[in-house]
């Protein structure tokens, strides 16, 4: 009889050794942070997710954290204090008692669709001004609406105020309006 949410996994097989190595750990631990912070990083369902969301219940959209755009990091320059910082990106989401020095800003964004995307931006600062900061390639503000609202439909009425008009001629020259 199974039971229990183990019982589908294959117990036969016994776990990978664990690399305890000091080394080993830091290089572990480091490509998990560069992953961190390299900035907006989304995740697609696949078609076979996708196929099966029709029949499961509505899943509302998710959203966690700081969301920063790419324009409010480029405000963010070296030597700010922290009000500036704090004017700029917002109240920080982390903040560690045991890392005074060091801001967080997680965003986890879980659509309905099951798309999943994630960022992080970290600024480091050395007494009360801004030593260095990580994270980057992130979505604009227009990218992010788009993300949550879809794109912007133009309108039919948009596209005919777009449309080229021309003068109107009597006899071949053009007649000026008031």
């Amino acid at each position: 009889m199974l039971s229990g949410c183990a019982s589908w996994r294959n117990q036969t097989r016994p776990a990978p050794p664990v690399n305890t190595d000091p080394a080993a750990t830091a290089a572990d631990a480091e490509k998990a942070a560069a992953a961190a912070n390299a900035g907006a990083q989304t995740v697609q369902a696949t078609k076979l997710q996708k196929f099966m969301w029709i029949f499961s219940p509505y899943r509302p959209d998710i959203q966690q954290g700081n969301f920063v755009s790419q324009e409010m990091l480029d405000q963010l320059k070296v030597g700010q204090t922290r009000e500036q910082v704090r004017f700029i990106l917002g109240t920080p989401l982390l903040t560690d008692m045991f890392h005074a020095d060091r801001w967080d800003y997680p965003f986890y964004l879980a659509r309905g669709n099951g798309e999943l995307t994630t960022s992080r931006v970290t600024v480091f600062f050395k007494g009360d001004q801004v030593e260095r900061f990580e994270g980057g390639n992130l979505p604009t503000e227009r990218e992010y609406i788009d993300r949550i609202a879809g794109p912007a439909k133009v309108s039919t009425k948009a596209k005919q105020e777009t449309r080229r008009v021309e003068p109107a001629k009597v006899g071949g020259a053009p007649v000026i309006q008031p």
